[in-house]
């Protein structure tokens, strides 16, 4: 357990993307207490989170630290149980509070672990943390998408997008993506989705016509300003609107429809919930990875690389790359 492998190092917050303070350094396996397990990382995802914290745009994150939130690989050391078992998962303080998954090695609370679903990949399992994550909880607080019920998916091709999509088809619901183009939804899922595209459409107006006049009971809304109004307009009396992002933080809001209207705001930030509590919303994806009802997102060969390149792919997921990319410790 006393191997030295590479791991990399944020010693301080980046002044900007041309100066990202990443370090390849060389780390023998931490010790652990109890209650805790070792975890040989084999793949993690990289999200632009990751990269917001590498450049301090997170008040909250620590320094020094090994950043990454998501993670598939093996239990090396901790509970007999656990050792030698394949796990996934992701969290909000890993790599922001705590050392995180962009490194050889992974110290996490045993309430932590969740083995690693068998349909998906290393790379696959890396792939699907952070943005699923993001999907599930902000259904889950909006009472979870039933059949009888319309949910629009505002920058539904974005990848919190592309799995609310998954989960809302999942479940039955009638399907609305919006985004910005013309053509099909560029995303999986298990059922039907209806497009709307936002640069040619009244995107309220169609999602009522698609939702049979009702409006949406749920709008999920990835990217915040541009779409707040239209999302409003295009929800049914009692929906919620979700909200993860935003553009522009001040926003005209009229609290007349809002309140004529019956409606609730859900605000998402998964930098709140630790891994422990991650592990639970990744139980609510298993049994979608299980059975192939729910995709993991595609990892290309192009799309996954050594931690000596992780500057390189910090700068290709700032800069908006439209692959998942994955870190091969």
């Amino acid at each position: 357990m006393t191997q030295a492998l590479p791991t990399l190092r944020l010693s301080e917050r980046a002044s900007s993307a041309d100066a990202l303070a990443l370090r390849l350094i060389t780390a023998e396996a931490p010790s652990i207490g109890p209650g805790e397990a070792l975890i040989r990382v084999a793949a993690a995802g990289v999200n632009p989170s990751d990269v917001k914290a590498a450049l301090g745009l997170m008040p909250q994150a620590v320094f020094p630290r090994t950043p990454g939130r998501d993670y598939a690989g093996t239990v090396v050391d901790g509970p007999g149980a656990w050792v030698g078992r394949t796990v996934w998962g992701s969290g909000g303080d890993l790599g922001i509070t705590r050392d995180g998954s962009h490194g050889s090695w992974l110290v996490l609370p045993v309430a932590a672990l969740r083995e690693k679903p068998a349909r998906l990949s290393l790379d696959e399992a890396a792939s699907v943390g952070v943005p699923f994550v993001t999907a599930v909880e902000g259904l889950r607080r909006s009472g979870w998408p039933r059949p009888s019920q319309a949910i629009a998916v505002m920058g539904a091709n974005g990848k919190v997008g592309q799995a609310a999509v998954q989960l809302a088809a999942r479940a039955g619901a009638t399907v609305i993506a919006v985004h910005r183009m013309d053509g099909p939804h560029v995303g999986d899922a298990c059922g039907p989705v209806h497009t709307v595209n936002a640069r040619t459409e009244d995107v309220a107006a169609r999602i009522r016509e698609l939702s049979g006049g009702r409006g949406a009971d749920i709008v999920f809304n990835t990217v915040g300003s541009p779409y707040f109004e239209a999302a409003n307009r295009a929800m049914a009396k009692g929906g919620t609107q979700i909200l993860i992002a935003t553009v522009e933080r001040p926003t005209p809001f009229d609290i007349f429809s809002f309140y004529r209207g019956m409606h609730t705001f859900v605000g998402i930030d998964t930098l709140a919930l630790s891994a422990a509590d991650t592990a639970e919303r990744f139980d609510l994806l298993r049994e979608g990875m299980e059975d192939g009802t729910l995709k993991p997102f595609p990892v290309a060969p192009s799309g996954c690389y050594g931690l000596a390149d992780a500057t390189e792919v910090y700068r290709r997921v700032l800069g908006g790359a439209d692959e998942r990319c994955v870190l091969r410790p």
